[in-house]
């Protein structure tokens, strides 16, 4: 995620320019937003064409375009043209890998509004949503259908950038059966039960979560291996199944919510079973990662946060766990293999 510059070399200038990545941000969430890129996927367009069809300010749009062309994302080609650039493809909603409704989501109030409001996550270690009296996060969007599907949408994209490598970096077949908990619209689930062609699985999610799960196409060629079950993870965990999955779901929550889903986890996992967590890693000391990028995430948004190796450890010991293995999926991501039994 970038590399530090020793003291000796850094200016103010240096830190002033950390804080255009706030511009950067909302720049790219809007032209997402508007779809742009799909808008260039013929061709170099002006903006006058472009406001034209959006319905919007050309000025405005031509400035907003030109700034993002400078960081390299679209390509002007003209005066008031811009088209597509190798980084705005993947903007595109017809691109495999397409990360449009991640920015969507992340320029959305639901995710943006609450960072005005980190101050007062360092100052007292709740989330920032907590300051404005709105109710925790995953209730939103239990109540709100649209935010619901926006956030299953960008769920679904990131987890489509992780899946292959985790389905490939894991045995999960020798395990027969694998419960996704938590596990949204299932994109990981299906991948894994592709790659592993004698696993059978369970998807468990909320029933309103599962309702859309059961609308996505990803079950087409798993027809007898795969069935829903509604959850509330924090009530039980069902069972029935050898190996039990959950990827960034410990994540979101403090340890002492953390800790009530794996002690359900630990009563639904057979003695002969496995529990597998896949999580961001933190990395060392002075470097950047996309792990200690959504630590600030969790903190801010959900009172989550991200762990070390070793504090995994220590809370899955908490709840009846031995850790008996990390393995890297990549750099950026692990899983941790925990059996029972402390």
């Amino acid at each position: 995620m970038g590399t530090q510059r020793s003291a000796s070399t850094a200016t103010p200038l240096d830190l002033l320019q950390m804080t255009h990545g706030l511009i950067v941000h909302h720049s790219l969430c809007a032209s997402a937003q508007l779809g742009i890129a799909d808008l260039l996927k013929d061709g170099a367009r002006s903006t006058a064409d472009l406001a034209s069809a959006l319905r919007v300010n050309d000025d405005a749009l031509y400035r907003t375009l030109r700034f993002l062309a400078g960081q390299g994302v679209f390509h002007q080609t003209a005066p008031n043209t811009f088209a597509n650039s190798p980084l705005s493809e993947w903007l595109r909603t017809d691109v495999p890998g397409s990360v449009r409704s991640i920015l969507i989501y992340r320029g959305s109030s639901f995710y943006a509004a609450p960072f005005g409001d980190l101050l007062y996550a360092i100052e007292t270690g709740a989330p920032a949503r907590e300051k404005a009296d709105v109710e925790n996060a995953f209730a939103q969007l239990r109540r709100s259908p649209d935010e619901g599907r926006m956030f299953d949408d960008a769920m679904t994209d990131i987890s489509m950038l992780w899946a292959p490598a985790i389905a490939a970096a894991y045995d999960f077949g020798k395990w027969d059966s694998l419960m996704d908990v938590g596990g949204g619209n299932g994109l990981l689930l299906a991948t894994i039960l592709k790659e592993h062609p004698r696993l059978c699985g369970v998807l468990t999610d909320q029933p309103q979560v599962l309702e859309r799960a059961r609308q996505r196409g990803f079950w087409s060629d798993l027809t007898g291996r795969v069935r829903f079950e509604p959850l509330d993870f924090f009530e039980s965990v069902p069972s029935g199944c050898r190996a039990y999955l959950l990827k960034n779901i410990i994540h979101d929550w403090n340890d002492e919510r953390a800790r009530r889903i794996l002690l359900n986890c630990r009563r639904a996992v057979p003695d002969d079973g496995i529990l597998l967590l896949v999580e961001y890693c933190v990395g060392g000391e002075n470097t950047a990662t996309i792990g200690k990028a959504l630590d600030v995430v969790m903190l801010t948004l959900t009172g989550g946060k991200e762990r070390t190796v070793e504090e995994h450890r220590d809370l899955l010991a908490s709840a009846g766990f031995s850790l008996n293995h990390a393995g890297p999926v990549s750099q950026d991501v692990m899983i941790l293999e925990a059996k029972p039994g402390s």
